[in-house]
């Protein structure tokens, strides 16, 4: 694709308005230029950043993932975050609400043990005074030079208005399937020539399928083109949240939580304030069936209210905060737990992007820009992307299959 001239530049279709294809655009857009941008579409069913793209809870963090391969692609994601925050400032005037962050592991419980003292113990000074519920242990487990936060749905939006901005398009529809057709003669398999959205066919040499735990559907859309395995089911875990907004104000300390209610069941909520005010608190996992579509994801009460017992046990400014928000969304999963990224082995123009669970805010970043490097260069440059290559589900593909 080395070829001067706009003909000569890829028609890319990214199917999916969340993050992950929100930055993609972004960064085909940047490094691209306009010829490149002219010819960039984004395609969302519903509307940007509508599921967990919107409703995640964006903490980014600098090494928690150096144990796995993972490592590299979350160091430079966490670097690219701020200059990401910058420019868009600098750009569209848009404050996507990053910022540096404490975070703490604290040991709470909901019902004191008979004997003990409620409140914090001692040892748990360090903690902001807002954090005044009953702590029986805590720990530091990141500070501001590792771990920082973003508000995933304003940096999605903001990255896909400044890839709008530069020339690419966005457009509202369902995708339906991939148009193919027998690669060239120097080629093998087969090749994209379009995407099918809402009954017709969008024109495309590229088609990169970001849509979460929706990115399954691209199995039946390659099914008999791709080599076989190259296509791996994708699943999604779901997750409550709720957003809450207190009178008093709290600090930028981010709580990873292991708390015991009263009936001795045990949960593991997080707690995350943000630059605005809210504060947002997340749990209660669950592995089940992804719905047809993001409108069909249901919110069960009962959850978010487990939710909002603990953060009220913690903090009394939470216990009755109002709610700003409610909602549950899907993380999508791969058979091996990490991302998948990159090319479909045996049909020219397929990507995946999808897959990064819960770390998909914080490896956003450097997915958009590795895919807009593979598009309009043939390779990653920014990072070594391999071991999230499709072709390692491959049937017979030394490690098909193998977990972390």
């Amino acid at each position: 694709m080395a070829a001067t001239g706009e003909a000569a530049k890829p028609r890319v279709v990214i199917c999916g308005g969340g993050i992950i294809g929100a930055a993609t655009a972004y960064y085909l857009a940047r490094t691209g230029g306009p010829e490149v941008a002219r010819r960039v579409m984004v395609v969302e069913r519903e509307a940007p950043a509508c599921a967990a793209s919107g409703k995640a809870g964006g903490f980014l963090a600098l090494d928690w993932n150096d144990s796995s391969p993972v490592g590299p692609l979350a160091r430079l994601s966490y670097r690219l975050h701020p200059q990401l925050a910058a420019e868009l400032r600098e750009q569209l005037g848009r404050d996507v609400g990053y910022r540096t962050v404490h975070t703490w592991q604290v040991v709470g419980v909901e019902a004191v043990p008979a004997g003990a003292k409620g409140g914090r113990l001692r040892g748990s000074e360090a903690l902001p005074d807002w954090v005044d519920g009953n702590v029986m242990g805590s720990s530091e487990m990141g500070d501001t030079d590792s771990t920082a936060q973003v508000h995933p749905a304003l940096l999605t939006r903001a990255l896909l208005d400044g890839a709008v901005a530069a020339g690419a398009r966005l457009v509202t529809g369902c995708v339906q399937g991939l148009q193919l057709e027998a690669a060239g003669a120097e080629e093998q398999g087969r090749r994209v020539t379009g995407v099918v959205v809402d009954g017709e066919v969008l024109p495309a040499d590229v088609a990169v399928v970001a849509m979460g735990p929706w990115s399954d559907a691209a199995r039946a859309w390659l099914e008999g083109a791709a080599a076989p395995g190259a296509v791996p089911h994708i699943t999604g875990q779901k997750y409550h949240s709720v957003v809450l907004r207190p009178e008093q104000p709290v600090t930028n300390h981010m709580l990873f939580t292991g708390f015991k209610y009263a009936s001795g069941r045990t949960v593991e909520p997080e707690v995350y304030p943000r630059p605005d005010g809210t504060v947002y608190v997340c749990g209660e996992p669950q592995a089940l069936p992804v719905p047809p579509s993001p409108a069909e994801v249901v919110v069960e009460g009962q959850l978010i209210d487990n939710i909002r017992r603990v953060a009220g046990s913690l903090a009394s400014c939470l216990k009755e905060a109002p709610v700003e928000a409610q909602q549950a969304c899907y993380l999508p999963c791969a058979p091996d737990s990490l991302p998948v990224i990159g090319p479909v082995p045996g049909v020219a123009g397929a990507f995946l992007a999808t897959g990064h669970t819960c770390w998909g805010i914080l490896n956003a970043p450097a997915t958009g820009l590795v895919m807009a490097e593979m598009i309009l260069e043939g390779k990653a440059k920014s990072v070594d992307v391999r071991p999230f290559a499709p072709a390692r589900f491959v049937r017979g593909a030394a490690g098909a299959g193998a977990r972390r």
